[in-house]
């Protein structure tokens, strides 16, 4: 291909497909390159949860402009993507877990979130499908959901009529610079570009060694599962003090069932099979929090991938000592926040927002020993 696009974005995630987008809106030409097709790998198979609770209270102010974009997807995504407001609670069966919220509770207030600590009798009238016994809950009126598999569509759309070029089932093999651009290997050809920006999720660290640098990337494999449809048997985003449970019903009547759980897999084969162990705790733990699940079905089992950096903060921005080259990913909770994560780099790329610091991703490679002057650039 001849074409030169003013930036290519490698990876079809939220965030990836946000920014090219943004950035398309903006005036640029964009490129946008996945192996598979949009929001189908990680963005397209996690729990869809939107949540305040779990979200490390730094990403706080960035997880509540996220879920504003979630529920206003219609004005600037142009469709509905099952984007819900629930109530949210995060419960507690023990004193210790109920100190845990606590403390929690408290960070997470003063970085803004709404979340209050209340009584087990106060966590029934919002939720009564609760187990009675629990001690007390962290509530928060900003969680909610969304229906992940229709992400894909929506942002197809909304991207071809910003007039994105999209390489969908078209792997990045590689990246180098020539004559004044980046191309981006792709099949037998490339996807040449002035800029770049890697997207790729559990698949950064592989991306950044094309550029001579190194930054390990952990790779969690989460398991989920969704029962069959069941009449009304909650109508809140319901976690545990500990994490590992996340609770929600859609519309069409299944639970899903989540909470980071581990499966079996790795960033070469993706999620291969689920640990039989940790399926039935996870389940076990469900049917306990919510006692009416006793009387639900699995209806499917699957795995999904989750990236995080060393310090468990994300990388955005400019990568240092390689010009015309920006990084977005790495979020922890990241679907709270992916979309408005995404739109904050395409304003970086376009020079109307800068890096905030604790994101920069500079420190990823000073943490790793990389050398920026065996970079390519």
């Amino acid at each position: 291909m001849t074409e030169v696009f003013d930036i290519a974005v490698i990876g079809a995630g939220v965030m990836g497909a946000t920014a090219a987008l943004f950035l398309a809106r903006g005036g640029m030409r964009v490129a946008l390159i996945d192996r598979g097709g949009i929001c189908q790998e990680a963005s397209g198979v996690n729990a869809g949860t939107l949540t305040l609770h779990m979200t490390r209270a730094a990403l706080i102010p960035h997880a509540m402009r996220g879920r504003e974009m979630w529920l206003d997807a219609p004005n600037w995504l142009g469709m509905d993507v099952g984007a819900r407001s629930a109530p949210g609670l995060s419960v507690a069966f023990t004193a210790d877990e109920r100190d845990m919220l606590e403390k929690r509770a408290a960070a997470r207030r003063e970085a803004g979130a709404p979340i209050t600590l209340i009584t087990a009798a106060q966590a029934a009238e919002i939720e009564l499908g609760v187990n009675p016994t629990i001690l007390a809950a962290a509530y928060c009126a900003l969680d909610g959901h969304v229906t992940a598999y229709l992400t894909g569509r929506a942002y197809r759309q909304a991207l071809t009529v910003a007039g994105v070029t999209l390489f969908e089932g078209e792997a990045a093999a590689g990246i180098a610079r020539e004559s004044g651009a980046w191309a981006v290997r792709v099949g037998a050809g490339c996807v040449r570009a002035t800029r770049i920006v890697l997207a790729g999720g559990v698949w950064l660290e592989e991306m950044l060694s094309w550029l001579g640098l190194t930054v390990p990337i952990r790779c969690l494999i989460n398991q989920l599962v969704v029962t069959e449809r069941l009449g009304p048997v909650m109508r809140s985003v319901l976690g545990i003090a500990n994490g590992l449970l996340s609770l929600k019903q859609f519309e069409n009547g299944t639970v899903l069932i989540g909470g980071g759980w581990q499966g079996r897999g790795d960033v070469v084969r993706g999620g291969v099979e689920a640990i039989p162990d940790n399926l039935i705790g996870n389940v076990r733990l469900a049917r306990h929090t919510v006692p009416a699940l006793g009387k639900a079905r699995i209806a499917r089992i699957w795995l999904g991938l989750e990236s995080e950096t060393a310090d468990a903060m994300p990388a955005i921005g400019p990568l240092p000592g390689v010009p015309d080259a920006f990084v977005v990913g790495c979020v922890h909770s990241g679907y709270t926040s992916g979309p408005f994560m995404g739109r904050l780099l395409a304003d970086i790329v376009l020079g109307v927002a800068e890096s905030p610091h604790a994101f920069n991703p500079a420190r990823l490679l000073a943490a790793a020993g990389s050398s920026l002057q065996d970079s390519v650039a």
